[in-house]
């Protein structure tokens, strides 16, 4: 099973958006549409990437535009970048999400006591590839992350893809922690202090910033895969998302996206034109001292 992107708009700017095809040409929904397995049997799992290693920009699947392209997130206007906190620059990993997941808002875990965040599931690939936007990379679990962020559940999963040179010594959490010693901690390290620059206070973790181990990363996967189901079932309520899709809901759905209505929404977005600059405080680096 093979996607292709096709960039529209301006890269760079609030115009921009990425969309997905499929093998056969047709557009879909990244978070719908491309399956959650991509071998059942081995957990193993499709991650679509939405920040390459390294880069600043807040990409991410936009849940609720039609067909839930890629696209910058926006705070005030303006698009929204992360900030380069001492020692990091950028993301550390490809980051990306799992599609076919949600972290219902109206569910509170019983693990962290605090609801879902409204999104797919989030990924950090730690594979020695820098992987590109819009990527549709397959994955195996290594062990998961509990953020707590605004008093919202943000599971972040680790994974390896599983073309990755290292990915046949990566099985479990435990082998990231001796193979690649002092990266988990630099995740939690970026994870709680990342919105600092913003002013906004440090993010906390449940069990004591501790990463959770295969298993219990492929159940959290699980449960969110369900309430997607819920959600695209209309079990669940979707508020704002929207969850108009091409290849998973019947006809008779209200959720059914037809060929020519995608065409239409892609159509109605800009040509991909040309890029513009990146400020040039994208590039500032922050420093203060870990409490």
């Amino acid at each position: 099973m093979s996607f292709t992107v096709e960039e529209r708009g301006n890269p760079n700017s609030l115009s921009y958006r990425l969309f997905f095809k499929n093998a056969e040409g047709k557009y879909v929904s990244p978070f719908h549409d491309i399956p959650m397995y991509a071998d059942e049997k081995q957990n193993i799992f499709h991650v679509v990437v939405e920040v390459p290693r390294w880069t600043n920009a807040k990409m991410e699947i936009a849940t609720k535009d039609p067909l839930n392209p890629v696209k910058q997130d926006v705070k005030k206007g303006k698009l929204r970048y992360v900030a380069n906190v001492f020692p990091h620059k950028g993301y550390i990993w490809n980051y990306g999400a799992i599609p076919q997941t949600w972290e219902d808002p109206a569910h509170k875990d019983g693990d962290t006591c605090c609801c879902g965040d409204n999104d797919p599931i989030d990924v950090c690939e730690i594979g020695s590839k820098v992987c590109s936007r819009g990527e549709v990379i397959k994955v195996k679990v290594l062990g998961v992350l509990a953020m707590i962020d605004e008093g919202e559940t943000d599971w972040k999963v680790i994974a390896i893809n599983v073309e990755d040179p290292e990915a046949g010594d990566l099985n479990n959490i435990s082998d990231v922690q001796r193979l690649k010693p002092g990266y988990l901690e630099s995740t939690v390290d970026w994870f709680r202090r990342y919105k600092v620059p913003d002013g906004k206070p440090e993010n906390c973790f449940a069990f004591n910033d501790e990463f959770k181990d295969k298993d219990f990363a492929i159940e959290v996967i699980k449960s969110t895969h369900n309430f997607w189901k819920a959600l695209i079932s209309q079990k669940s309520s979707a508020g704002e998302l929207i969850c108009k899709n091409t290849c998973v809901s019947a006809s008779d759905s209200p959720y059914c996206c037809s060929v020519e209505e995608a065409e239409a929404v892609v159509g109605g977005t800009s040509p991909c034109g040309k890029e513009e600059p990146i400020p040039s405080s994208v590039e500032k680096w922050f420093y203060y001292e870990r409490k």
